[in-house]
């Protein structure tokens, strides 16, 4: 029994490809055309800069390294401004220096040309599980900083309230807490604004 029209597969990531043979192009878009990802085309880095200057952002970049006039190594740059879009390299042959290269740049993969859309896709979708994980791990390292910075705010906070009001640590946090919900803030909001007007704490004292 054939699919409904409503019943279509879900669309795959979206990709960008960028290279300047206009046969490999074709035939990589067909091919994962095929397989169900969104795909764009652009034959060169100026092409491919301003796609992205114009278009939403692709969830992964397929690049050409041997392209004239500029070389695919110069698109990176402008893939990490842009919310740092994961991407894969191609080359026409195996070069070490490039290897490196590709690697300082933070590319996903390496691949040689020729390369057929069955090796292709495990490359892509490996790009993307990595950079998705990357990402994931990014956010964790974000969140811990923000936790650990907040923590050394209330610490400041805590020994500055322990000095004015010459009480012990337990009796300090309580009177932050009892401050912060008198007025109706966050412990680490209360901490910085102690922190920036030491000389006039203002806190909720029975005293």
């Amino acid at each position: 029994m054939s699919a409904s029209k409503d019943q279509s597969p879900e669309k795959k990531p979206s990709i960008l490809l960028v290279d300047d043979d206009r046969l490999i192009l074709a035939t990589m878009a067909a091919g994962l055309t095929r397989a169900n990802y969104q795909v764009s085309t652009v034959e060169s880095v100026d092409e491919a800069e301003a796609w992205l200057d114009s278009n939403p952002r692709p969830d992964l970049a397929i690049i050409d390294v041997n392209m004239p006039e500029r070389t695919g190594l110069e698109l990176p740059a402008r893939l990490n401004q842009l919310e740092h879009i994961p991407f894969i390299l191609l080359t026409a042959r195996s070069e070490p220096e490039v290897i490196a290269k590709a690697n300082a740049l933070g590319a996903m993969g390496y691949l040689v040309k020729p390369i057929d859309i069955v090796q292709l896709i495990p490359a892509i979708e490996t790009a993307l599980a990595r950079a998705s994980e990357l990402e994931g791990l990014k956010s964790s390292q974000q969140q811990l900083q923000t936790a650990l910075d907040a923590d050394r705010s209330v610490s400041i906070a805590l020994g500055i309230v322990m000095d004015q009001y010459r009480i012990n640590y337990d009796d300090a946090y309580a009177l932050l807490r009892k401050t912060a919900r008198s007025k109706q803030l966050k412990l680490i909001e209360l901490a910085t604004s102690i922190i920036n007007s030491r000389e006039n704490l203002n806190l909720e004292s029975d005293a």
